[in-house]
C-alpha cells in the first residue's frame, strides 16, 4: 500500500489508502482574504495565530501555510514572499505541533519554507509546466519531501478527465528521473466546480480511482472548488467527501472549522474501517453532543483533544 510521510518535530502524518483520511487545513492563505492580507503586510500575524490553533483544535492534521500575498508596497512577490514565508513558518511551528504543507507559486518562497520547516513537510505544488517541472522538482529531491503534483501543463487545465491523468503521469515518470518515488508524489486531479460542470463529480472520482490503480499515487484536492458558486456550499461538500473518500482519495485540503464536513469525514473514516472499533467517530460524537449544546465547535474539539478523543497523527520519538 503507498503511505506519504509527512513530519513535523514531534509528530508523523501518514497518508495511505488504508489511512484515515487526512485533513489539511486551508485557512491560512491571504488568498481572497483582503484583511488577512492587509494585516500581513502590516506585520499583524493575529489572524494566522488564532487560524493555526482553532484548525488544529478542529482536526487538522497537516496545516498549509501560503504567503500569496501581493503588497500594495511592493507589487513583486519574488521579493515579498520568501521572507513572509518565513515569518510564517517560524510562527506556527511555535504555536502547534502538526506537520506543515509549504504553499507557493514562488519557488524562492518554497524554499524558504523548506529551510525553516521542522521535520518533512509537504510541498505544495509542482504542475505539469516544464519550467515548473525543473524549478521544484530539484527542490523535493535536495530536501528528500513529498510534493502535491497539480494536473495541468503548459496547455492550462483541461476540462477533459483523461488529459488531466497524462499530466499526472508525466510529473511521476519526471519525478522518478530525479529519484523522486511514486510515493513520495500526492496527486491533485483538480476537482472542476459541480455548478460550471454538471460531470465534475464523477469525473473526480473516476480519475481517483485510475490515479490509485494504475500509478499508485495518493490524493489530495481542494475540496470546496465542488461547491464554487452555489448555495449552501457545506452540504454539496459534506456528500463529496465522503464519495471523494469511497473513490480512493486519501486527502483534501480544505477548512476544518466546518463541523458539517468533518463529521462527513469521521463518518466516512468509519465506514471504510479507518477508525478501529469506532473509536473516534464515539469521541466526535462527544464533540457534536457539546456543540449541540452551545459550545463553540472549536473549543469542543480542544476539550475532547485534551481528554484524550479524537486526536490526530503519531508522536515521533525524539533521538
Amino acid at each position: 500500500m503507498t503511505r506519504t510521510t509527512v513530519e513535523s518535530a514531534t509528530r508523523t502524518v501518514t497518508i495511505g489508502f488504508d489511512e484515515p483520511f487526512c485533513v489539511i487545513g486551508e485557512r491560512i492563505n491571504p488568498t481572497g482574504r483582503k484583511k488577512l492580507a492587509a494585516e500581513l503586510e502590516a506585520g499583524d500575524f493575529s489572524t494566522v495565530e488564532r487560524d493555526a490553533i482553532e484548525q488544529v483544535a478542529c482536526g487538522a492534521m497537516i496545516l498549509d501555510v501560503n504567503a500569496g500575498v501581493v503588497y500594495n508596497s511592493n507589487p513583486n512577490p519574488n521579493e515579498t514572499e520568501p521572507p513572509l514565508m518565513g515569518q510564517m513558518i517560524d510562527l506556527v511551528q511555535r504555536l502547534v505541533d502538526v506537520p506543515l504543507c509549504i504553499d507557493s507559486s514562488v519557488p524562492a518562497a518554497l524554499e524558504k519554507g523548506l529551510e525553516l520547516a521542522k521535520g518533512r513537510p509537504l510541498l505544495n505544488s509542482v504542475t505539469g509546466e516544464e519550467e515548473r517541472l525543473e524549478l521544484i522538482l530539484p527542490l523535493v529531491k535536495k530536501y528528500n519531501v513529498p510534493v502535491v503534483a497539480i494536473s495541468n501543463d503548459d496547455t492550462g487545465i483541461s476540462e477533459d478527465p483523461d488529459i488531466r491523468f497524462e499530466v499526472a503521469k508525466k510529473i511521476v515518470q519526471r519525478a522518478a528521473d530525479f529519484g523522486i518515488p511514486a510515493h513520495d508524489i500526492v496527486v491533485d486531479p483538480l476537482v472542476m466546480p459541480v455548478g460550471a460542470m454538471p460531470s465534475a463529480g464523477r469525473q473526480v472520482f473516476t480519475l481517483v480511482r485510475r490515479l490509485r490503480e494504475e500509478l499508485g499515487v495518493n490524493t489530495t484536492c481542494g475540496a470546496s472548488n465542488i461547491s464554487f458558486g452555489l448555495p449552501h456550499r457545506h452540504g454539496i461538500n459534506a456528500a463529496f467527501l465522503p464519495m471523494a473518500i469511497g473513490a480512493g482519495m486519501t486527502s483534501a485540503i480544505m477548512n476544518p472549522v466546518r463541523p458539517v464536513e468533518m463529521e462527513a469525514i469521521r463518518a466516512a473514516n468509519f465506514l471504510m474501517n479507518h477508525d478501529a472499533n469506532g473509536g473516534n467517530w464515539i469521541g466526535f460524537s462527544r464533540v457534536l453532543d457539546a456543540v449541540a449544546e452551545g459550545t463553540s465547535f472549536a473549543e469542543a474539539s480542544s476539550v475532547a483533544q485534551q481528554t484524550g478523543s479524537g486526536r490526530s497523527g503519531r508522536r515521533r520519538r525524539r533521538g
